[in-house]
């Protein structure tokens, strides 16, 4: 359904790393650690600066990958891994891009199953890479079903 998708990518969209959405991030996943939010305990870490919660990178634009048209709501969040390189650092901007690295299905007890892999990226304005974050979107048949209308 989706296999016509698979190494398309999005256009590359600038995001910045703002102190006041780390904070709320943080207060939200319930992890209020000073590194986070706390502008002195920063400056005297080993990152001389505020970084952000590892899934902060949730919050992020990455574009649309035009081919792939999904609908709005009925998606199921599968599983996801983040991999960094190094942290985030509160103030930076960074470009963000998401790639379609693999679809395909399974029949489950709800009838037939489209797994959809995603691969996303942070980058810094060199385009040294930051982070990946690696999604599964689970599509059940009755979301499907809407799609092929």
């Amino acid at each position: 359904m989706l296999k016509h998708g698979i190494g398309k990518r999005s256009n590359k969209v600038k995001n910045t790393v703002e102190r006041g959405a780390v904070k709320k991030f943080a207060e939200a996943i319930g992890d209020l650690h000073p590194i986070f939010i706390c502008e002195e305990t920063g400056k005297q870490s080993r990152y001389k600066n505020n970084i952000a919660p590892p899934t902060f990178p949730r919050v992020f634009d990455y574009g649309t990958i035009e081919e792939l048209n999904l609908p709005a709501k009925g998606l199921i969040h599968g599983e996801q891994i983040y991999h960094y390189e190094r942290p985030l650092m509160v103030g930076e901007n960074i470009n963000c891009y998401s790639e379609v690295k693999d679809y395909y299905e399974r029949n489950g007890k709800s009838g037939e199953m489209g797994f959809l892999l995603l691969k996303r990226y942070g980058e810094d304005l060199e385009g040294n890479l930051i982070f990946t974050e690696e999604q599964v979107v689970i599509i059940t048949e009755a979301v499907r079903k809407e799609m092929m209308v």
